[in-house]
């Protein structure tokens, strides 16, 4: 069973629900944690469970970087938009840099997702 942490910028959301809903069945068989906004529309949108975290810019972007550097965490799902700017873009860095020095698997999108899962 993998721990999986699942996030996606505002513009990904819809994206990232829809995946996870075409890989349900795989994805239940793995502990899955989820930024708060992303984590209630993915459980909503699937029924899986997520373990909720705060949202990304009030500190679930730090938790799951927390997490990926005490050992707890080994894939991160992250649907980023790469067209639109982000206030807290710095936390962003910092989870993407922590997912890279760690060296977790890391999806930044739909088909790197596929791949990992496919490999997991």
């Amino acid at each position: 069973m993998a721990r999986i942490g699942l996030v996606a910028h505002d513009d990904k959301k819809d994206e990232l629900v829809a995946w996870a809903l075409a890989h349900r069945d795989v994805l239940a068989r793995h502990e899955l944690y989820g930024t708060g906004t992303t984590g209630g529309r993915v459980m909503e949108g699937t029924g899986l469970t997520v373990t909720r975290l705060l949202s990304g810019p009030l500190g679930g972007d730090a938790q799951l970087g927390a997490m990926i550097a005490e050992g707890r965490l080994d894939v991160l799902v992250f649907f980023q938009d790469p067209l639109t700017a982000m206030p807290h873009d710095v936390d962003i860095k910092s989870l993407t840099r922590l997912a890279t020095l760690y060296d977790i698997l890391f999806a930044p999108n739909r088909r790197t997702a596929d791949a990992i899962l496919g490999a997991i």
